[in-house]
């Protein structure tokens, strides 16, 4: 009899079934059902967990396998172009699509702890500067106080007291939002692929100019894996991810397209 699983090792039943198609050195594309099957139920039966919901996922995709293995048995359903329909089609798109996901979350936990290595110094004033003050002569303040000057007065004293009712808040800056074109995005990765035909995922993700450039970015990858215009190919799990161009053109998008 096997070790006990623990259910927390896995984020969830497509992390497991990755685990699987990893350690068994399978192809996605092309999944071994009943064997994957096999081996998926093995492991729910090995699992120790208390926690029902968890375990309901598990389940649910235990029977999610079991019926495309019996859909696998069956006659081959035809579209109406006479394409054959293949009954893991639907799984694999999911896999592919969490693959990505776990992929890029790893690549932003690189990005915020190399930002935890970065050590600013406090900003530092010469003592000799600090003391310094500069002399003050009344009759010249006074001499062309006008009220327009006591007004600006007011309003800097007044500002002050606020900043000191809300420290924090006082000394945020403006946040300016950054706008990204998502339909844009998508043509310049079409175009990229076009070029090259064959790329690293992460060397497109390091062309990118900001996080939020980066993850437009995965969200356009992902919607061209789901348009049938790219393919992906990864040989380890949380080794570098090859794209492949399909396309013999590029489809130029627009805002109303989605």
């Amino acid at each position: 009899m096997g070790l006990p699983v623990k259910l927390e090792n896995f984020e969830g039943p497509l992390d497991l079934l990755l685990h699987l198609i990893d350690k068994n050195k399978i192809n996605i594309y092309d999944i071994p059902i009943a064997e994957i099957t096999e081996q998926y139920l093995d492991y729910i039966n090995e699992m120790e967990t208390k926690n029902l919901d968890m375990i309901s996922e598990f389940l649910v995709m235990a029977a999610t396998l079991i019926n495309i293995k019996s859909k696998m048995l069956l006659p081959v359903e035809k579209t109406e172009e006479d394409e054959e329909i293949d009954p893991r089609q639907e799984l694999v798109a999911r896999l592919l699509e969490y693959k990505m996901f776990k992929y890029v979350s790893e690549e932003l936990k690189d990005y915020e702890n190399d930002a935890g290595k970065s050590v600013f110094k406090d900003p530092s004033i010469p003592d000799e500067i600090a003391c310094y003050k500069e002399d003050i002569n009344v009759e010249d303040i006074l001499g062309d106080l006008t009220l327009f000057k006591l007004q600006e007065i007011f309003k800097s004293i007044v500002k002050k007291q606020v900043d000191k009712i809300d420290p924090i808040r006082s000394k945020f800056g403006k946040i300016e939002k950054e706008e990204i074109n998502f339909s844009q995005k998508l043509n310049q990765i079409q175009a990229y692929g076009l070029k090259n035909k064959t790329f690293s995922f992460r060397h497109l993700l390091s062309t990118q100019h900001s996080r939020m450039e980066l993850v437009v970015t995965f969200l356009g990858i992902l919607e061209l894996i789901k348009m049938g215009r790219i393919c992906i190919e990864q040989e380890c799990l949380f080794d570098d991810i090859n794209i492949t161009y399909l396309a013999e053109d590029v489809i130029h998008m627009e805002e109303n397209d989605f």
